[in-house]
């Protein structure tokens, strides 16, 4: 484009940076970066600016995401959002949790000033709490998380997506709170996928739970997504807790399950 003369627009950098950001080529978002900061005048386009911080965050600079989002005069949820979930998903929890802190202060402060009207407010979505979530879960803020998570429901009006219970169970899996993760589990109004069930079964290894860990086993079993990781990690318990009897047993399924069949084949016949 350039070399035909013609100068990229801000729709043009918008689609650039995204690319960007799936590839994680951070060193042609930074050119990108360079060219858009000559246009002043782009610095006023939102769609970009967001498109920007994205890119920053998914390529692993979040010091520079942090810069861009600072210099953005009106933001908007999408721009809190990116900037919350790459301070968690880079393990600044406490960052991540400030930012959330900051946007509930200033939407309380334009409530006020508009009278009780929802318009000016900017309102958390599903996306913005799952990385919450993922911040307390980090920073093992139990009693944080859960307050988080009732208000989403209760405030906000978000149904939670299986990220929002992963998320949960995953907080209470590393303070090893692995009864009230487990009943939290069999509580959920949809079902648990395997990355819930392999959670519990991870910090059931971690905390010496082999009855947990049984049942996350045998519930990853039912799912059908049962990996070799998983009868190792039960078979470990079992070995740590010097319960033989059962660490043979598993051995015996594991070999029961997972012989393969063999076949020979002659030309017009199949010999199984």
């Amino acid at each position: 484009m350039q070399m035909d003369g013609v100068e990229p627009d801000q729709v043009t950098f918008t689609v650039s940076l995204s690319a960007c950001a799936d590839m994680g080529a951070l060193d042609k978002g930074v050119w990108i970066h360079d060219l858009i900061s000559r246009k002043p005048e782009f610095s006023e386009d939102l769609s970009l600016m967001n498109a920007l911080v994205n890119m920053y965050v998914k390529c692993g600079d979040i010091r520079k995401a942090m810069l861009v989002f600072d210099n953005i005069r009106v933001k908007d949820v999408t721009t809190w959002t990116s900037m919350i979930v790459g301070h968690a998903l880079h393990g600044q929890a406490e960052e991540a949790l400030r930012l959330f802190s900051t946007l509930e202060e200033e939407n309380k402060l334009r409530s006020s000033q508009s009278r009780g009207t929802k318009d000016q407010l900017l309102v958390p979505n599903d996306v913005m709490f799952i990385g919450v979530l993922m911040a307390c879960s980090h920073a093992g803020m139990v009693e944080e998380g859960k307050r988080y998570f009732r208000s989403m429901i209760e405030e906000y009006g978000i149904k939670p997506r299986l990220s929002h219970f992963g998320c949960m169970v995953d907080l209470l899996c590393r303070l090893g709170l692995l009864k009230e993760a487990y009943s939290f589990i069999l509580a959920m109004p949809i079902q648990p996928n395997a990355v819930i069930w392999r959670t519990l079964l991870g910090a059931s290894g971690v905390h010496g739970s082999e009855k947990l860990a049984a049942v996350a086993q045998s519930k990853l079993r039912e799912l059908n997504a049962s990996l070799v990781g998983d009868d190792v990690a039960l078979s470990n318990i079992y070995a740590a807790k010097g319960m033989w009897e059962e660490k043979i047993m598993l051995r015996h399924e594991m070999t029961q399950r997972r012989t393969p069949g063999c076949s020979s084949v002659e030309v017009g016949k199949l010999h199984s």
